[in-house]
């Protein structure tokens, strides 16, 4: 048993996949993979069910996560701490941070600038991903808060609700649907679509959006996040339904974005684990981040 197998087990817990584990870790599914195998070996028993190509943690993986969690984080801050003394950066503070990915286009680079401003002892490490993942992020203690749609899915949060948004249509600049001002499901109906996974809230949402309109949607591509659906649609692929809160930070592609009807409404707010305490540091980012969160969003539906 070693560090690197034991981060490997803590990526697949937080980010639910050998795929998204591999992107948190910089390293391929297949190497992911193999510390996870080796992982078990060493224990002697399985952390996984291994079921059409999908995971899903035994009760001993479950048990084995806090304490795996909370030795990972000790020893990545002692390699931290190590790096720190041999580059002479002794006493730098660290601030860890969970967003979802579309949220780093833009905005987020612009609040953490404005944050990191006479912080020279600042480092802050950024995660991204998925919702679910998010939330796991803070629970196995990867991050000190994240950014998340509310409610959220697991418990043992503190919660700091931000704002609510709705679901627009982004479009391509020349589509004909541009001349409407609200665009209705049933503008949709035969519209070639750009739409984000089937395991998105969002995507579940819209379909029974379309079924209650009888209207079969013409899914042209599926995507995992609101970044890559506005790029689609910025080349004519096809129009997208996301939160209004991640098309604004796509605003500069060629695109537009027209209110969405029959409404959809959208939470978000920042988490932290209950039981554990906020770093001075921690709040002071948060508080800056859901402020101009609010500013970019004056709007409340």
């Amino acid at each position: 048993m070693n560090l690197k197998q034991l981060e490997a087990f803590q990526a697949i817990m937080s980010t639910g996949s050998t795929i998204d584990a591999a992107t948190r870790m910089g390293l391929s599914q297949s190497a992911i993979s193999r510390l996870l195998s080796q992982l078990e070996e060493s224990l002697g028993f399985a952390l996984f069910l291994r079921r059409k190509g999908r995971l899903t943690p035994t009760s001993e993986a479950e048990a084995f996560l806090p304490e795996v969690s909370g030795l990972v984080d000790n020893m990545q801050r002692v390699q931290r701490m190590a790096d720190d003394l041999r580059l002479g950066h002794a006493g730098r503070a660290l601030l860890r941070v969970a967003v979802p990915t579309s949220m780093t286009h833009q905005w987020l680079p612009r609040v953490v600038a404005e944050f990191m401003q006479g912080r020279d002892d600042l480092v802050i490490e950024l995660v991204t991903g998925s919702y679910d993942a998010l939330e796991r992020a803070v629970l196995d203690r990867s991050v000190d808060f994240a950014f998340v749609r509310l409610p959220t899915e697991l418990p043992g949060f503190d919660v700091v609700p931000v704002l609510q948004v709705q679901g627009v249509c982004v479009l391509p600049q020349a589509h004909a649907l541009c001349a409407k001002r609200v665009i209705q499901v049933s503008d949709l109906r035969g519209v070639p679509l750009v739409l984000l996974g089937r395991q998105r809230n969002l995507r579940t949402e819209l379909d029974q959006v379309f079924r209650q309109a009888s209207i079969l949607p013409n899914v042209r591509m599926e995507v995992h996040s609101a970044g890559a659906a506005c790029a689609f649609v910025a080349e004519g692929i096809g129009v997208s339904i996301i939160n209004e809160l991640l098309a604004n930070d796509f605003l500069d592609l060629p695109i537009v974005t027209r209110p969405f009807l029959p409404v959809l409404p959208y939470s978000f707010g920042l988490v932290f684990r209950s039981d554990v305490p906020r770093t001075a540091l921690a709040q002071a980012f948060s508080d800056l981040l859901a402020q101009r969160l609010r500013m970019a969003m004056p709007q409340v539906h």
